[in-house]
């Protein structure tokens, strides 16, 4: 039940500071990787890359090197994180391998923290940042963004049996739901919904298990966390409705880049034909989380 950065938020430095509530059932983005994995991946001296001051060849660069060099944060499952062999893996993980073998490129990952993410591709230390990145109008004036690769928002949870009683906020008037404490989808409720009775929780858990029993008529979550949590039950709990709210998520570039861009770009609207990105969602998610 998280307070993510896919929720838009006028200030962008807010966005990358704002904390995330508890989530026991999936790892936190500000937990660290430990120097161990990282020396494990072969990726600790990845931190030295150089920056590059000419802005107008990076196409012709990354062509020459025949490698992406992507940031990502290698600690937020399921979009990256090291599994129990050690290996490098989840959605954006796959998604990227897909995207620079499109583009005739092989993807080398540079694991960041979240806190120095944007600096990082600012420097030059990747060439795109391909980690849940929201795409909002502060983050547009200064970086360039691929078209979005995931659709999040507000999702209600409800349980199985309940999805058609409960498919819209104003079906919950007057009806207990439950949402993360402090997260933006409280907020949302009590601006848009003040009829709605509300419920806290400092992690999905305890929720999930209130709205199993009836304590709560319904949760409202993050889209793609839901999804992946859902995912992994046995269908007591449901998703309800369409989400609302949406954030999208791109691949950020820095400025000064189009030929990149329009490269990303073009790699990406294929692999939405041809039934990549909808292969690599369903199998992490279980449904189409591109759209």
């Amino acid at each position: 039940m998280n307070h993510s950065r896919k929720t838009p938020i006028a200030n962008d430095s807010a966005a990358d500071t704002a904390p995330r509530a508890q989530a026991p059932m999936l790892p936190g983005r500000r937990t660290l990787l430990g120097a161990a994995s990282l020396g494990a991946l072969g990726l600790t001296g990845l931190t030295s890359l150089p920056a590059f001051a000419d802005p107008a060849g990076l196409w012709k660069r990354v062509q020459a090197r025949k490698e992406l060099l992507v940031g990502l944060e290698g600690t937020y499952p399921p979009f990256n994180y090291v599994d129990k062999h050690g290996e490098l893996t989840g959605f954006e993980v796959e998604f990227a391998k897909a995207l620079a073998a499109q583009m005739g490129l092989s993807a080398k990952f540079v694991p960041t923290p979240w806190s120095g993410m944007l600096a990082g591709l600012d420097s030059g230390r990747f060439d795109v940042v391909i980690n849940q990145v929201t795409i909002t109008p502060d983050r547009e004036k200064k970086y360039l963004f691929s078209q979005p690769y995931t659709v999040s928002g507000a999702q209600i949870l409800v349980r199985k049996g309940d999805q058609t009683r409960y498919a819209s906020i104003a079906s919950l008037t007057g009806r207990l739901v439950g949402v993360g404490l402090g997260t933006d989808y409280e907020a949302w409720l009590k601006k848009n919904a003040p009829k709605v009775r509300i419920q806290t929780y400092s992690g999905i858990n305890t929720a999930l298990q209130d709205l199993e029993i009836g304590r709560v008529d319904a949760i409202i979550n993050d889209r793609l966390e839901s999804a992946y949590l859902l995912k992994h039950t046995d269908g007591r709990v449901v998703a309800a409705g369409q989400p609302f709210s949406k954030q999208y998520s791109g691949i950020a570039m820095r400025l000064g880049h189009p030929q990149l861009q329009a490269h990303v770009d073009a790699a990406l609207q294929a692999l939405r034909k041809d039934g990549k990105l909808a292969a690599i969602s369903d199998k992490w998610f279980g449904m189409d989380i591109s759209r």
